[in-house]
């Protein structure tokens, strides 16, 4: 193997030839760096070729494999590959054929073959030509050659600084994974739009409307475009925010999502909020004193807060509250923060019931394991016990369900927002369904699920701060 002078020898530079050698056995990554680096390929292809011209490991190679051929080794291994073969068929009771026995024995001589011979040639010093890839991830390792091939791949290189540190890495995947989420819910609202039986030309022109004003429709909305144009000026149209008009009313649909959906995010986080203040101290109050008086009465009213419809909820507060004790606003006002508070415990209810019941549960499964027993008879106190050691093993299983339970009131705030008379984006997405409004139904789902992917995001990055095993197996990948 030919070595240029002006080499350095890697432990002096390996930074990123380290965090090459990791991303290339992965298939996606080793595509994605080669592209991005692919101006510099030619130029050290062609110093590959170059350097690795001769063929001294090739020649000596089929001189050793000729000389263990001719004088029998290879058919005397086939032969005792193929009797194994044979035995274990018999040990098992297997009926193979003699030809595939054959096959068989056939490919493992010549497996043993490749091995001998690379073993007799290592230790004459006859070294095998290193791969394209062996190579260029040598080249890493010269300053010089970095020096040269920044500017050329530097998107390559910005690669390789991001993905050397594994909670970085980490974090980019994730974002990655929810682009490749949020354009699969795109596509798939928009297809399901899109094969609808409604007809948004039909429903906003009415009965009467001439085929000719229909077909006019149709045209100046584009909806006479085959299925994959409407689908790429959907996509673009999303990740550029520009939505343009809706059918009906000709509103901007990017102002309209802009306005409305700040205020479901508002209530939903403040649910959320308040779920998280009351359940997590009540699932871990009912965990250590299991089948207590205020275990059975914390999860009694748990269980009535799942059951109760939250539209039905909604109306007896506003009978309740509003009109009898007049202590809130019947509907939403946004000059009025009063207003929020029935909205905000209506839609908070159900998910307060179950992250209690999920803390509950969680909390009861790690107080019972060794090492709490163990640090209870090391003579620590059980608020100790609890807050330092059970608490935080038990929160993975309970921010699972806090991210899942955010997603679907963001989804399900409609019927809240109903009943509130708030002009949210739930609500926004419910009246504009039935034409079908196909940009403002898109632009609402969408801008909903990239708010659920981000935070998915943010649990994921959670879940690395409190379990130390997810920690652990980032930096060993």
């Amino acid at each position: 193997m030919v070595t240029s002078k002006i080499y350095l020898k890697p432990e002096k530079f390996i930074f990123f030839s380290t965090v090459y050698q990791k991303l290339v056995h992965q298939k996606p990554y080793h595509l994605l760096l080669f592209l991005f680096s692919i101006l510099v390929h030619p130029f050290t292809y062609f110093i590959y070729r170059k350097r690795n011209h001769s063929n001294t490991y090739d020649q000596a190679f089929a001189l050793r494999s000729q000389y263990y051929i001719e004088h029998g080794l290879v058919a005397q291994w086939q032969k005792e590959f193929g009797q194994q073969e044979i035995a274990k068929a018999t040990f098992f009771k297997e009926a193979v054929l003699e030809s595939q026995i054959q096959s068989t024995a056939k490919q493992l001589a010549q497996r043993k073959l490749q091995q001998q011979v690379d073993q007799d040639l290592q230790k004459e010093g006859i070294q095998q030509q290193l791969s394209y890839d062996q190579f260029f991830n040598q080249q890493l390792t010269n300053k010089r050659f970095v020096a040269l091939t920044f500017l050329p791949a530097v998107l390559f290189y910005v690669v390789l600084i991001l993905f050397a540190n594994p909670f970085l890495q980490f974090i980019i995947e994730r974002i990655l994974q929810s682009f490749i989420v949020i354009v699969g819910v795109a596509t798939l609202v928009f297809t399901i739009l899109y094969l609808s039986p409604f007809d948004p030309a039909r429903n906003l022109l009415g009965v009467e409307a001439t085929p000719e004003q229909i077909v006019n429709f149709n045209r100046i909305h584009g909806l006479d475009q085959p299925y994959l144009s409407q689908l790429w000026n959907a996509l673009s149209g999303l990740f550029t925010f520009d939505l343009g008009t809706s059918f009906a009313g000709k509103e901007d649909i990017t102002h309209s999502i802009a306005t409305k959906f700040p205020v479901t995010l508002e209530i939903a986080v403040l649910s959320l909020l308040m779920a998280i203040a009351i359940a997590i101290p009540v699932g871990i109050i009912s965990a250590v004193r299991p089948n207590s008086y205020l275990d059975y009465t914390f999860m009694f009213i748990a269980l009535i807060g799942l059951s109760i419809p939250s539209f039905w909820q909604g109306l007896i507060f506003i009978l309740t509250f509003a009109l009898k004790l007049q202590w809130f606003p019947a509907t939403y006002n946004p000059h009025n923060w009063l207003s929020l508070i029935m909205p905000i415990v209506v839609l908070g209810t159900s998910i307060t019931a179950s992250i209690a019941r999920m803390t509950r549960s969680s909390m009861l499964e790690v107080i019972h394991e060794d090492y709490i027993i163990t640090a209870k008879a090391k003579g620590l106190n059980e608020f100790k016990v609890i807050s330092k050691h059970a608490i935080r093993n038990a929160m993975i299983p309970i921010i699972t369900v806090i991210g899942l339970l955010f997603g679907g009131m963001l989804g399900g705030a409609s019927v809240t927002e109903k009943v509130f008379n708030i002009s949210g984006i739930g609500s926004y997405i419910v009246d504009k369904q039935f034409i079908p409004d196909i940009p403002a139904i898109l632009g609402g789902v969408v801008y909903i699920a990239i708010t659920i992917s981000i935070v998915n995001l943010f649990i994921d990055i959670m879940y690395a701060f409190f379990d130390p095993r997810i920690r652990s197996k980032m930096k060993k990948s």
